[in-house]
């Protein structure tokens, strides 16, 4: 029988007054609390829950350990999947569960009615950066390392990802889903990833204080809150407040991205002379990354930005699902993840091969809107 202390997420509820705060922590540290099936399911239920019951005031969204929050999906067991579906051609696949209950998980968030503090620290990408993006109080401190590093393994930035790449200031969406670049906390606040900023040591203090706290009915009081406290804590933590890269680049990143194509885009950034790290990581990495990767964020920031966050996520859902059957993410993840040779065979194998035939087949319709399984978000 499993302890308590051994289940994949632990939920805990602290006396506030006449009400509660709520805390949900991710607790697989040796996996960088990557999302399993099982840990979306266990967080649903229980934010669904607490969303209902009238004594929860607060939640609190926290990683176990010091090293991440969340680094991401569980992609081994998707990578199983995607080999057993390559055989069995299954119509009903892992893939399909994996995706459609970590989107449903991620909306509810981005709705919540009641304040939801994601606290972070460490690392922070893909499915991570899912479940950080929709709360209502987003806390970074000085060691979070956020990215979204889906180029490398043939996917795309999904779990809303679309919806963010699409709203960032000029075309850092863009330079973000095509470089994998990672973010530190000024960054991801400057990009509209995050909100505030505290040191980890300030972790235990503002969690005493959430406990004290006058909580009253009202979830918009609630949430006033909880911005006047974590602006409180912040006050003392900014002396940590580190120097942002992508405010630094700005400029250039806009000149870098402003080209009608992705081969241009690519041969702009290769024609950079610089000794910056963080900028030659973000050249090295999209000259590595999967081309149909590529086109698809550029083609995700496009489609999405008129639609609705719903409209977002369930056609995530078919291009996240679609990509798991044409075989670069399969690829992507055998080179990283599985044998680690970090030599993926890209096919089509450059940005110009990309066809349009090629790329349309990634919005191929699976279902009808009736069917979708998102179609009661």
């Amino acid at each position: 029988m499993t302890q308590p202390n051994q289940a994949p997420v632990l939920f805990e509820t602290r006396p506030a007054g006449d009400y509660q705060v709520a805390f949900a922590t991710l607790n697989v540290e040796k996996a960088l609390n990557a999302l399993s099936l099982e840990m979306i399911d266990l967080l649903y239920g229980q934010l669904l829950s607490w969303e209902q019951d009238q004594r929860i005031a607060c939640v609190v969204l926290q990683g176990a350990g010091e090293k991440a929050f969340c680094a991401g999906g569980d992609i081994r067991r998707l990578y199983e999947s995607m080999c057993d579906d390559q055989q069995n051609r299954s119509e009903s696949s892992y893939a399909v569960e994996f995706f459609s209950r970590e989107y449903r998980l991620d909306y509810l968030i981005h709705g919540y009615s009641k304040p939801l503090i994601c606290w972070g620290q460490g690392i922070v990408m893909g499915g991570g950066v899912g479940l950080m993006a929709g709360a209502s109080h987003r806390v970074v401190t000085e060691t979070t390392r956020l990215a979204m590093p889906e180029i490398n393994i043939g996917l795309y930035p999904d779990v809303g990802g679309s919806w963010l790449l699409a709203r960032m200031p000029g075309r850092l969406g863009k330079f973000l889903g095509l470089t994998a670049s990672s973010l530190n906390a000024a960054d991801a606040i400057f990009a509209g990833l995050a909100d505030r900023f505290l040191n980890n040591s300030e972790h235990d203090a503002l969690c005493d204080a959430l406990c004290v706290e006058p909580w009253g009915a009202d979830a918009v009081e609630n949430r006033e809150r909880v911005t006047r406290l974590l602006r409180r804590f912040e006050k003392s933590s900014l002396h940590n407040f580190p120097p942002s890269a992508l405010r630094t680049h700005y400029d250039l990143i806009n000149r870098l991205m402003d080209h009608s194509t992705l081969q241009e885009c690519l041969e702009a950034c290769l024609k950079l002379e610089t000794d910056d790290r963080w900028l030659q990581r973000a050249v090295q990495a999209f000259a590595r990354g999967c081309p149909t990767s590529a086109h698809l964020v550029v083609e995700q920031i496009k489609r999405c930005r008129p639609l609705s966050l719903r409209e977002v996520f369930q056609l995530e859902l078919l291009v996240s699902v679609q990509c798991s059957r044409q075989g670069q993410f399969r690829e992507g993840v055998r080179a990283l993840l599985i044998d680690k040779d970090n030599q993926p065979h890209w096919q089509p194998a450059t940005l110009d091969e990309v066809s349009s035939a090629w790329l349309q087949g990634f919005y191929a319709p699976l279902w009808d809107e009736d069917s979708h399984p998102l179609a009661q978000l």
